[in-house]
C-alpha cells in the first residue's frame, strides 16, 4: 500500500510539474495585456478600483451570517432545550455577537460615508 501511494504521489507530481512547464506563456505582448476599445487606445483606466469598504462591509456579513447559523443547532435541538447549560451557552453566544457588533460600529466599520 505505501508503494502504491508513493508511485500515484510522483505520477501526480509528475503531471503537475509538466501541465506547469506546458502552460506557461514565453512571451508579454503589451497589446494583449490592455484593455481593447474597438482599436484605439483607452481613454480611462478599465481597471476600476474595488471599494475597501464595500469589502469590509461585505466581511462582517459573512461572519455574522456564518455566526447566525451557528446558532441553529441551539434552536432546532429539543432533548438540549430548555436546560440551565443551553441557556448559559445561547447567553455566551448571543453576547459575543453583540460585542463584535458594538466592536464594528464603535470602530466606525459600519459607516458607508466618511
Amino acid at each position: 500500500m505505501l508503494i502504491l501511494s508513493i508511485i500515484f504521489f510522483l505520477i501526480v507530481n509528475i503531471m503537475m510539474t509538466a501541465a506547469s512547464m506546458l502552460s506557461k506563456k514565453t512571451f508579454s505582448d503589451r497589446e494583449k495585456s490592455s484593455p481593447f476599445e474597438c482599436g484605439f487606445d483607452p481613454v480611462a483606466n478599465a481597471r476600476i478600483p474595488f471599494s475597501l469598504r464595500f469589502f469590509l462591509i461585505a466581511m462582517i456579513f459573512l461572519i455574522f451570517d456564518v455566526e447566525i447559523a451557528l446558532l441553529f443547532p441551539f434552536i432546532f435541538n429539543p432533548s438540549f432545550l430548555m436546560s440551565k447549560m443551553w441557556y448559559l451557552s445561547i447567553s455566551f453566544f448571543l453576547w459575543t455577537l453583540l460585542l463584535g457588533l458594538y466592536h464594528e460600529w464603535n470602530q466606525g466599520a459600519l459607516e458607508w460615508s466618511e
